[in-house]
């Protein structure tokens, strides 16, 4: 499972594939299709397409001539779970803290002149 996770978060880690699985939310997209936003070659989407593939979180099928992307939300799953894990710490709310900590503390005292 680790090296799953390190596949996937691997290939979170880039802002275009992250891009690329927000358009796949949507619906399938043909490659090109997936290719038009961005201003880089076809190739380097390509790229891309295989570290989201290798990943498990798209899926490639060739429909006549054209390739097709589809996004495959279960391989998001265990890196969910893994990161459920931290979720059992509550957010700091900073506001309440400074209060309790003045509320605790002894008032300073004044600078000497």
């Amino acid at each position: 499972m680790n090296t799953r996770l390190d596949h996937v978060f691997a290939a979170l880690s880039d802002a275009t594939r992250r891009e690329i699985l927000s358009m796949l939310l949507e619906d399938d997209m043909a490659v090109t299709d997936v290719a038009e936003p961005f201003e880089m070659s076809l190739a380097a989407i390509s790229k891309h397409l295989i570290i989201l593939t290798k990943a498990g979180l798209i899926s490639q099928e060739k429909r006549g001539r054209v390739k097709w992307c589809k996004l495959e939300p279960d391989a998001l799953r265990d890196a969910s779970i893994w990161m459920q894990g931290f979720g059992q710490f509550e957010a700091v709310n900073l506001d309440a803290f400074e209060k309790f900590l003045e509320s605790e503390l002894p008032p300073a005292a004044p600078p000497d002149p």
